[in-house]
């Protein structure tokens, strides 16, 4: 028998109340001073090189007037030198935080306005164009920091180069070393170490404040859950400006002295996840989607010889990772039969994949559906499911390879209890509960109650043993006009399933039944067209195409049969657009901006309802 529940959260509190960011990097620049750090195509940082080139940068903030305290936005790219900057300003104890660099002009100008940053780091020359709008009304805003120097307007001098701030905070640091290192000893753990900005899909976004000790504390509860080797390959992939990648990418990394490899393409995630074999992996449900649907792809490619035996051991791994997935017990003749076809043919499969080293596969941020975690299973692939939000750093609730269940979400990591409210709103409590949101006035405002517990806005249930399953979130129930409650997510799931379906939006709020709009995705509709003999044609025209409205019936009426007469999708349309984050329709996080869609396609929702 393990630990109790007691004894692993008094290991976290202990770690974790010793913990600081400035500590952890000094810890590594000194203890793997010439491991790899940062790689980022073939150049790489070591402990060492990231520690001294953020002591510089620090210097550099230092003499641009950044003080303890103040917010500093970022709108970078994943690349070394976002690492760089934010580590500098922690040093100081002002706040670094990151923005998506899919804002508008006009939010780009709230963000900035709410934050009452006084440094603002930009990237190159489309960063510049979206903020140069709105600096007059940024009476906060002191100096603007941009990578690329070519981007600068002429004559502007509240512009600097990054290259122009590191050489002279060099210089400082040279001539001075001790400042540096006085300044990050004064930060404490319950001290911020950033802030997030919340997606936003129903509202203005809100500034979510951490601590040092909230990051460190889930990285050590994470790392007990799902312990990986020190220095061992990760991969950084998603923006920084998302509470996971900022977990994992930043304080996990750090705690554990990873060796990050970043990766600005998505499309290069699998490619590299071959190269570097992570030990551990967390996907946004797309990137899970997206791997689902190209394994489908390439076993269609296969002659019957090479793909049966593939289906066949799939089947036996599919029916032991469902029996695991619901708490039971795994016959030993199954189990014998599935160690055989995991040795004999899954195994060499994942190895040709770069998935043979992963020990720890995870998805969160939105619904994954059952179907998709269920055939990436029967590969050997037991992508689980975690539940949290910017404000309690990350996941408050884990699943673990010899701990999960189906459709749940996990349990709760150590030292975080949840309960459910009237309504079954899920409400969270302990230490990964972030300091609070940022006012206007610059203050940090906690939104615990006097107990402690942070209302989370999702609905859910927990079973006799303690695992959480998410059903909605609260805002976004659809109560129909004859007053049935939808959950909207869980019939969304059933249709992303299909690798035609990019993203499906249901309708049916003070409705008199449930509609949908269906997005396609854009890279698997032509290879489907192509599977279907369906002669070349654009993208809006596979939207029109009969052949691809039938596959969807079809799809419409086996989701139907999985739900309840009330739940049922009685129309569908599917749009003529892919939905991105650039084009509106979802936040940089791939949600749906709901709000946005409905007025966008109000004319074509109304036309769904015409003979209601």
């Amino acid at each position: 028998m393990g630990p109790s529940l007691a004894a692993l959260e008094a290991q976290c509190q202990s770690q974790a109340s010793k913990l600081t960011l400035p500590l952890l990097l000094k810890r590594n620049a000194e203890e793997y001073a010439g491991a790899p750090a940062l790689t980022a195509g073939d150049k790489t940082l070591t402990w060492a090189q990231l520690r001294e080139q953020t002591a510089a940068l620090a210097r550099g903030l230092g003499a641009l007037g950044l003080r303890r305290g103040e917010r500093m936005l970022i709108m970078m790219s994943s690349r070394p030198e976002h690492w760089i900057i934010d580590f500098a300003a922690v040093h100081l104890g002002a706040i670094p935080c990151t923005a998506y660099q899919t804002l508008s002009t006009e939010q780009v100008g709230y963000v900035a306005r709410h934050s009452g940053a006084t440094v603002a780091v930009l990237e190159g020359a489309e960063e510049v164009a979206r903020w140069r709008p709105v600096l007059e009304t940024l009476p906060a805003l002191k100096r603007l920091i941009v990578l690329d120097a070519s981007a600068i307007p002429a004559g502007d001098t509240r512009f600097v180069s990054f290259a122009e701030v590191e050489a002279g905070g060099r210089g400082l640091h040279q001539g001075e070393p001790a400042v540096f290192e006085d300044a990050w000893r004064t930060i404490r753990p319950e001290d911020p170490i950033a802030m997030m900005y919340t997606s936003g899909t129903t509202g203005d976004p809100k500034g979510v404040v951490l601590s040092h000790r909230n990051a460190f504390y889930e990285a050590v509860a994470v790392d007990i859950a799902v312990p990986i080797p020190m220095q061992s390959p990760s991969i950084a992939y998603l923006p920084l400006a998302h509470i996971a990648e900022r977990e994992l990418g930043f304080y996990r990394a750090l705690y554990k002295a990873l060796h990050m490899h970043i990766c600005t393409d998505p499309a290069g995630v699998v490619p590299l996840m071959a190269k570097v074999s992570p030990p551990a992996f967390f996907g946004v449900p797309r990137v899970w989607e997206k791997l689902a649907a190209g394994l489908r792809a390439r076993l269609g490619t296969l002659e019957p010889s090479q793909r049966e035996p593939i289906l066949a051991a799939h089947a036996v791994a599919v029916e032991v990772f469902r029996l695991e997935g619901a708490g039971r017990t795994v016959p030993p003749e199954l189990m014998q039969k599935a160690a055989e076809v995991e040795a004999r043919v899954l195994k060499p499969l994942r190895r040709t994949l770069g998935l043979d080293a992963l020990q720890w596969a995870s998805s969160g941020s939105a619904p994954i559906p059952v179907d998709i975690l269920e055939y990436l299973g029967g590969f050997g692939l037991k992508v689980l499911e975690v539940w949290g939000m910017s404000e309690t750093t990350g996941c408050a609730t884990i699943s673990t390879p010899a701990d999960f269940r189906l459709g749940a979400v996990g349990r709760p990591i150590p030292g975080v209890q949840l309960r459910l409210a009237s309504d079954d709103e899920i409400f969270v409590r302990g230490p990964v509960v972030f300091l609070g949101y940022l006012a206007a006035d610059g203050q940090i405002v906690s939104a615990v109650d006097a107990d402690g517990w942070l209302a989370t806005g999702d609905i859910g249930t927990l079973d006799a043993d303690g695992f959480l399953t998410i059903t909605d979130r609260k805002k976004e129930l659809l109560i129909t006009s004859s007053g049935k409650n939808i959950a909207p997510s869980r019939i969304e799931g059933m249709l992303r399933a299909h690798p035609l379906v990019a993203q499906a939006i249901t309708i049916g709020d003070r409705r008199p039944y449930v509609t949908a709009l269906i997005s396609l995705d854009p890279d698997a509709a032509p290879l489907w067209a192509k599977a279907h003999g369906l002669a070349s044609r654009s993208f809006a025209e596979l939207t029109r195409d009969p052949a691809i409205r039938a596959e969807l019936e079809s799809l419409v009426a086996s989701t139907n049969a999985r739900l309840s007469r009330a739940e049922q999708i009685k129309r569908f349309e599917v749009v003529p657009e892919a939905w991105s984050p650039a084009t509106g329709q979802l936040t940089p996080t791939l949600k749906l901006k709901r709000r946005v869609i409905l007025e966008q396609y109000a004319g074509r929702i109304d036309a769904l309802y015409a003979d209601a």
